[in-house]
């Protein structure tokens, strides 16, 4: 199968409310990304972004399988984990604007959403920082007999960090709940994969450490969602973690600024036609769960939500400087709770 000729999305398994979820994550995610980048060239956000536009259906899929007190850890592109896992676009939106109902507070901005109330660690923005954090993240949830699982985000870049072998290695031989979970994109920044190790196959790394792994598309949500619904049952049953390599494409550049000069526009037509947005429509016609009015009334409530989001952050106050601090050391507050059973 040629990447202009993706096969069709298959829904076996899924009903109705399940197949339109998914539909509308990955329309939530790529709306979002759109809005923000609008905002950013208008100057009216702070920073920079890395954007999501084509992965969408990694963060849906992976999301969708875990349980409401499992965690994840993400990257330094993180809106899409983020609002997968629960984050309100009011929220997001409002970190990215600075203010202090953001999810964050106003401080962590792009590369550092996130919110311990559903489930995700602020998002890492150090190449494979967020492998280290997991790990220990499984090992608590070990300890605790909590049933919770640990999911990770990374990139293809990643797996050449020591982080990513040594983190890999315990877990392994601890046999962690943790599912790894490598979004390869092609490219770390500006430079292929192909070019930075001489084993493209991130799942072959997996064998060294005597765990499972599998490659996915990482262009259809119900694909990811099923290898990952697997992988969360192995790591709650104490088998270990698993190495999931879903093979995607960003659609925009590394960040802002990025012409990508470093890509064949050939490359990025033939990429164009496994878009999950496109293929979950057509999946969804073809199932008899959504027409083309259904199809419009749902991305219309996508539009209201992020519309909302968006006065919602404008009209939200600014921190107060005498809270810039607040967070900033160990206090003796209780731990938040991790959910699950102890």
């Amino acid at each position: 199968m040629s990447e202009s000729s993706p096969a069709p999305i298959d829904l076996t398994g899924l009903n109705r409310e399940q197949a339109r979820h998914l539909y509308i994550e990955v329309i939530r995610l790529r709306r979002f990304e759109d809005k923000v980048y609008q905002l950013f060239l208008k100057g009216e956000l702070p920073g920079t972004v890395h954007q999501y536009q084509g992965q969408e259906a990694v963060a849906v899929g992976v999301c969708a399988a875990l349980q409401p007190g499992d965690w994840i850890t993400s990257t330094h592109r993180p809106h899409g984990h983020a609002i997968a896992k629960g984050v309100t676009m009011r929220a997001a939106l409002a970190e990215l604007y600075g203010k202090a109902t953001g999810c964050c507070g106003g401080k962590g901005g792009s590369m550092h959403l996130g919110d311990p109330d559903v489930g995700m660690v602020p998002a890492i923005a150090i190449v494979a920082g967020g492998v280290s954090i997991v790990t220990g993240m499984g090992l608590a949830f070990k300890l605790q007999h909590s049933g919770q699982v640990a999911a990770c985000f990374f990139g293809e870049g990643a797996t050449n960090e020591g982080a990513f072998h040594e983190g890999v290695n315990f877990a392994a031989v601890q046999q962690l709940p943790i599912i790894y979970i490598c979004e390869n994109n092609l490219y770390g920044a500006s430079t292929a994969y192909h070019l930075t190790t001489l084993v493209p196959s991130v799942t072959a790394r997996a064998a060294v450490y005597g765990i499972p792994a599998v490659t996915v598309d990482g262009m259809d949500p119900v694909a990811v969602r099923n290898v990952v619904l697997q992988a969360r049952e192995r790591a709650a049953d104490g088998a270990g973690p698993t190495l999931i390599e879903a093979l995607t494409y960003r659609f925009a550049g590394h960040s802002r600024g990025d012409a990508r000069k470093y890509r064949e526009r050939t490359e990025e037509d033939e990429w164009k036609p496994r878009d999950p947005i496109v293929r979950m429509q057509d999946a969804l016609l073809a199932a008899g769960f959504a027409d083309e009015a259904t199809l419009a009334e749902l991305q219309a409530q996508v539009e209201r939500e992020l519309d909302d989001a968006v006065e919602f952050a404008r009209n939200s106050p600014d921190p107060l400087p005498e809270d810039a601090f607040d967070g900033a050391y160990a206090t003796p507050f209780p731990i938040p709770s991790m959910g699950g059973q102890r």
